[in-house]
């Protein structure tokens, strides 16, 4: 039987279509009328023989085969992006766009600095920084939709290359007229008993602090999740419980007139490993090396 040619724009759409899941707005994110996307992707079924797409007027949906088709059409785009980004590499020293998915508690407060000295010493380079749930980012970089994360380790995937950029320490955190707050040393002893409200369970911290609470007998409040860490430092303002913070927060957000005070706790050290972590054999693994550097350097500033 012969077969028309498979087209990369064919696979396009056909990826486009499944991030939209929406024909017109599939076709604006390729730049082509709706008409001229539908007849691609009728044309890429009659090559293949098989129907990929269910159209109905309740939305788009994908066939057995069709989802089977779409994993290889990623994968396929994938590696003609490595070959692009090979030749860019060999073109220049650090350039282009690279997509960076960062967590909400991390990358406001670290990646201003970041952007900036990247800026200054690679002026071709763009970076695309995208917020993202922290628990999904290890497998958005699998899938391609990111070129790199900024991830608390550990992280065990043999497919993806880590390497730790530094460990950031989690201070306590409670309201100033709490009675800790006098205190000139508080150790782990202190916190036995205490009311520790967390981030909610889509955060690697909730775990952390989970684990703290158990070390230190203190109770973890369920009933008063974060959603983020203003809304945790809020709820301590009021005097809701006591919690820890990231120093790079806390740095950036507490004043010395705050609310809240921040305080580390005496002889016990407790952070968080951060990384820059991206797919192995990524052919911008170098490119991503120097932004290791780069922010290493940021953070020990």
């Amino acid at each position: 039987m012969k077969h028309q040619n498979i087209t990369l724009k064919q696979l396009k759409y056909l990826v486009a279509l499944d991030e939209e899941h929406n024909y017109r707005k599939a076709a604006q994110l390729c730049g082509i009328s709706q008409p001229s996307l539908s007849i691609q992707l009728q044309n890429l079924e009659s090559s293949l023989g098989v129907q990929l797409i269910e159209r109905s007027r309740s939305g788009v949906f994908f066939t057995p085969i069709g989802r089977e088709v779409l994993e290889k059409a990623r994968e396929m785009l994938s590696s003609v992006q490595n070959i692009f980004d090979i030749a860019e590499v060999g073109k220049h020293s650090l350039s282009g766009t690279i997509r960076l998915g960062t967590k909400s508690t991390l990358g406001p407060y670290l990646l201003p600095k970041v952007v900036q000295s990247l800026h200054k010493h690679y002026p071709d380079l763009k970076l695309y920084i995208r917020e993202c749930d922290p628990r999904e980012m290890e497998a958005e970089l699998l899938h391609g939709d990111h070129d790199v994360i900024l991830a608390q380790l550990p992280i065990n995937n043999e497919q993806l290359k880590t390497i730790e950029l530094f460990r950031e320490p989690l201070l306590l955190a409670l309201a100033n007229d709490h009675k800790l707050a006098s205190y000139e040393k508080i150790t782990a002893k202190d916190l036995k008993g205490e009311q520790v409200l967390s981030l909610n369970p889509r955060y690697h911290l909730h775990d952390q602090i989970g684990y703290l609470c158990e070390d230190f007998g203190a109770k973890i409040l369920k009933d008063y999740e974060g959603t983020s860490l203003d809304a945790l430092r809020q709820m301590v303002g009021m005097g809701m419980g006591i919690t820890f913070l990231p120093e790079l927060y806390a740095k950036s957000e507490i004043r010395e007139n705050s609310d809240v005070v921040v305080r580390p706790l005496f002889n016990k050290h407790i952070y968080r490993s951060i990384g820059l972590v991206w797919r192995k054999g990524a052919a911008k693994s170098n490119s991503y090396e120097k932004i290791v550097e780069i922010i290493k350097q940021v953070y020990q500033a």
